[in-house]
């Protein structure tokens, strides 16, 4: 007797990777190069926090610049407004 393999439907699973990136008007690669790019980003931001944590002369503004900088851009990006749903 033969054993059946038990198959997830794919639809639902490419929903995962494709939905949010389409929501905001790109495609899974392109947001996947924005996502990482803020997250890179993020990381140095989070890195030059912890050193002005230890050394408060250093990097004094570095973390909430870099913040405040990647807030705008994120504001300016293409999608639907702030507060709405992607179905509005």
């Amino acid at each position: 007797m033969g054993r059946q393999r038990a198959t997830a439907p794919t639809r639902p699973l490419l929903g995962a990777f494709t939905e949010h990136p389409a929501s905001v008007g790109e495609t899974y690669a392109e947001h996947m190069a924005v996502a990482l790019g803020y997250g890179v980003r993020l990381l140095g931001a989070g890195c030059a926090a912890v050193v002005h944590a230890l050394v408060p002369a250093l990097f004094e503004t570095a973390a909430s610049d870099a913040i405040r900088g990647m807030h705008a851009e994120m504001e300016n990006r293409g999608g639907p407004p702030s507060g709405t749903a992607p179905d509005d």
